[in-house]
């Protein structure tokens, strides 16, 4: 079927059957970021929009859903975080607050925070009531999958699950949890990484040599993540055995998307090596803008806080540093692809995706050129 006046040939649709769309390409959820206006017009133009939920509140949740309804009558999918509850130690809080003191007394702070707030855990029941209450057509899921009796839930009602994996372990792990797809996550991917548990910054897989190991070890639709920017990423993907992609930081820079100024300004002249892998915000690894803060707390490691508990911590540095007109502080969530991005509306940068990687599959299948004898 023709959409958008562009037919691509894609190399295998299990990923547009199962999900019902036209362009196998999923926007990241990008909690913050992406937008119901994004969302929309992502799905509106054949790909999968998503929308991060994992910390809107029950009546936000329902408000979004309904602006997405309202403006797209296609596919969307709604992201959850599955974490345990926090149970950070007095002991780590207390080094924490060691460590941090510093920073909090430079910025005129005075004491960080003593007490941690009551958090988690991640997907709990109230939760998964408001997803079968909403019916999103898609539920994707980060930090691994609920317990199978949730899942099942979820299918029964007709709503297809997906989730990350950074490792051909955790794929099967998703795979057994009755997932329907998984994405493969490489370490180029901006933002948290969707590892199962906390694991070492320095752990991590590329999306070259994650998914095609990640193919031969589940027989469910691969999504390709992480370092995707173009028709070039999406082809490449297929060719290792994805049956389609899931772009996130390539989407930061759309008119739609909820990215403020100083990360727009920062893609706009990001380089390959602007990012690094850091615990120092959130208590878990994430790829994001290289800051003083973040490498001078690789520098010391200390014990911090349980995700997201450290939020608690960190965000007042954020938030002090960014009024007075300091970004060494911040937590620009992005990927290494970044400088490939396109300053485009959502629906005119899907086109471009398309055409790109329809473009390329036709020139790899073109037959090899010249006709003289060698």
């Amino acid at each position: 079927m023709a959409y958008l006046g562009i037919t691509p040939m894609w190399p295998n649709r299990r990923l547009c059957d199962l999900l019902k769309i036209e362009h196998p390409i999923i926007q990241a959820p990008m909690a913050g970021s992406a937008t119901p206006e994004l969302a929309a017009a992502v799905s509106n133009a054949g790909g999968l929009g998503s929308l991060g939920c994992a910390s809107m509140l029950p009546d936000g949740l329902r408000n979004v859903a309904r602006l997405l309804r309202a403006s797209t009558g296609r596919p969307f999918n709604l992201n959850f975080f599955v974490f345990p509850r926090p149970s950070t130690s007095d002991a780590a809080l207390a080094r924490a607050i060691d460590r941090l003191r510093p920073y909090y007394r430079e910025l005129s702070l005075g004491e960080p925070p003593a007490r941690l707030p009551p958090l988690g855990p991640g997907f709990d029941d109230e939760k998964l009531d408001l997803v079968l209450e909403i019916r999103p057509s898609v539920v994707s899921f980060h930090f691994g999958i609920p317990d199978a009796a949730k899942v099942d839930k979820l299918k029964r009602a007709g709503i297809v699950v997906i989730s990350t994996a950074t490792n051909t372990a955790e794929a099967r792990v998703l795979a057994e949890g009755g997932a329907d797809a998984v994405i493969a996550q490489g370490w180029e991917a901006g933002g948290h990484r969707g590892s199962h548990a906390p694991n070492g910054l320095g752990d991590g897989v590329g999306t070259m040599a994650l998914v095609p190991q990640i193919v031969d070890a589940v027989k469910l639709p691969v999504i390709a993540a992480g370092g995707i920017a173009d028709g070039r990423g999406i082809a490449a993907a297929f060719a290792l055995g994805a049956s389609g992609v899931q772009i996130g930081t390539g989407f930061l820079s759309c008119d739609e998307a909820g990215t403020d100024a100083p990360r727009r300004a920062l893609i706009r002249s990001a380089t390959d090596m602007d990012t690094m892998v850091t615990d120092a915000y959130s208590g878990r690894a994430a790829r994001a803008k290289r800051t003083r803060y973040a490498l001078e707390m690789e520098e010391i490691r200390t014990r911090l806080p349980d995700f997201p508990q450290m939020f608690a911590l960190s965000n007042p540095l954020g938030d002090a540093g960014h009024a007075r007109g300091r970004e060494d502080f911040a937590f620009h969530l992005y990927g290494q692809a970044a400088p490939l991005n396109r300053e485009l509306p959502a629906a005119e940068l899907m086109r471009t995706l398309v055409a790109e990687a329809r473009g390329i599959f036709a020139a790899l299948s073109a037959p090899a050129g010249g006709g003289g004898r060698s």
